[in-house]
């Protein structure tokens, strides 16, 4: 249960759920592990992993055994930020083990998994064992699981950058107590997530995919997160996977409350929500826009139409797949990629960035005081859904929004310190903190992030995780009192 008051955390009850974290964790190897058993190699190293992780587990079950049943405030951001590391380092065991990738390496591609990035530091992918290939996908499925239920349980009661609007669409009975709402919610939202993926899979197969293919772009497209089997990415698939594709990335983009809501026959409140005519106009505006540029210009590929669709619906979402080198296109459609790394798609969505919901709440923020220098009395309060939003939630946006620009700026600064360019540097710090994977410069989409030195992969390991987790969840961490009794 979540208490409210309670000071200082019950680190016992944290180690206990890392525990069990952990056995999950070694319990879903075995779905790459059998896929080694049918000639995917990598056997031994999944073999390994998975019982480091089991052994690992059980260690912090056994020494957990009888703490005390509370979970405070403070242990749901321990726990939230505490089991995305241990997922990213003990997922990257199996790339490590394999002789694949340096302890960085494996930390930073295990990272991008599980923060749904799909950054890589791998320049030929299809040389992977088909067991690390799935294995990849598989973390990017299982982080987008994750963070649905962080999205749309949890963070409404932290109170995190004015989510706590998104506390009355989340399904299930209201609690005051976070356990049974967050499995509450856990389980409605995962069948829909699990539905999703199985009909991006059969959707993906019939339009020409083999059938691991599917199953691994299946599990990164409903993610939004953008690891690919190839190393053109969904550039190596004909046109019929791309258009089928898009539609996956959408669905991700949008939120799974809201795909709730429309399973459940509640269709009049989805097609009321003021935050998916936003996302949609906005996707249809850097559609035309790159359209246009395409075509202006008449550069490849043609026809310009997919490849603009395609691209704008990657970025905005933040999933990352390319179907063509867009760092050759024209420089206004390279100025639309820019904006487009750090909107996002909607709260409650796998998608990363700011998400449009904040964007919305800002946008009507900033015409208000307009509005207020033109008439310095009137009172005009932010509203949402059809309701006043409370001005320490719109303030929370301005918080988050201050925080996430500043770290972005700070990982781009450490970039250039490193020695690259500042169009390198500008759009890492872009593409961490927002969870997309390619960006602009030597991280584009004909590169790699291979070419950093291992502090620096480390550090931008770090970034991603903060930028998942909405930068306050990392952060807090690192505040002295958070620690205090």
């Amino acid at each position: 249960m979540l208490g409210a008051k309670g000071r200082g955390v019950n680190l016992r009850l944290d180690l206990e759920i890392f525990g069990w974290l952990l056995l999950g964790l070694g319990l879903l190897q075995g779905a790459p592990l059998l896929m080694a058993g049918l000639g995917g190699g990598a056997g031994a190293a999944f073999l390994l992993s998975a019982a480091v992780a089991l052994l690992a587990g059980l260690a912090a079950m056994f020494g957990a055994r009888g703490a005390p049943r509370r979970l405070r405030t403070r242990d749901a951001f321990l726990v939230v930020a505490g089991g995305w590391m241990l997922a990213s380092v003990f997922g990257a065991l199996p790339y490590w083990l394999a002789g694949q990738l340096s302890l960085a390496d494996a930390i930073f591609e295990s990272t991008s998994g599980f923060t749904t990035t799909g950054a890589t530091v791998l320049g030929d992918i299809e040389a992977l064992p088909a067991s690390l290939l799935l294995w990849r996908s598989m973390s990017q499925w299982i982080g987008g699981m994750g963070i649905i239920v962080f999205t749309i349980a949890i963070l409404p009661l932290l109170g995190i950058g004015g989510m706590q609007l998104f506390r009355a669409e989340a399904p299930g009975p209201m609690h005051d107590k976070l356990t049974p709402r967050v499995a509450d919610t856990a389980r409605r939202l995962w069948l829909v997530y699990v539905g999703f993926t199985a009909a991006a899979f059969l959707a993906l197969w019939g339009a020409g995919m083999s059938a691991f293919d599917a199953l691994c772009h299946a599990f990164t497209s409903i993610s939004t997160a953008g690891f690919s089997t190839r190393n053109q990415s969904i550039g190596a698939f004909a046109p019929a996977v791309q258009w089928v594709v898009i539609a996956c990335m959408a669905l991700g983009g949008v939120s799974f409350a809201l795909h709730y809501q429309w399973l459940t026959g509640r269709f009049r409140a989805v097609l009321r929500n003021s935050e998916l005519h936003a996302f949609a106009i906005l996707a249809a505006l850097f559609c035309l826009a790159m359209f246009w540029a395409l075509s202006a210009w008449a550069v490849e590929p043609r026809p310009p139409l997919r490849a603009a669709v395609f691209q704008v619906i990657s970025l905005l979402t933040t999933t990352g797949y390319t179907t063509a080198d867009y760092a050759r296109w024209p420089q206004f459609a390279l100025f639309l990629v820019l904006p487009l790394m750090a909107l996002g798609g909607m709260a409650g969505s796998t998608s990363g960035g700011i998400k449009t919901l904040r964007v919305m709440l800002s946008w009507h923020k900033l015409r208000g005081a307009l509005a207020r220098i033109l008439h310095p009395h009137l009172v005009q309060p932010v509203h949402h859904a059809g309701r006043p939003v409370a001005e320490e939630v719109v303030a929370g946006v301005a918080v988050f929004l201050v925080a996430y620009a500043l770290v972005a700026f700070f990982v781009a600064l450490i970039v250039g310190a490193a020695g690259y360019d500042v169009l390198t540097a500008l759009s890492t710090g872009l593409s961490m903190v927002g969870n997309i994977g390619p960006g602009l410069g030597e991280i584009g989409p004909a590169g790699d992030f291979g070419h950093f030195p291992a502090w620096l992969k480390l550090l931008l390991s770090l970034a991603m995780l903060a930028g998942r987790l909405e930068i306050f969840t990392v952060l807090v961490l690192f505040v002295p009192a958070f620690w205090r009794r």
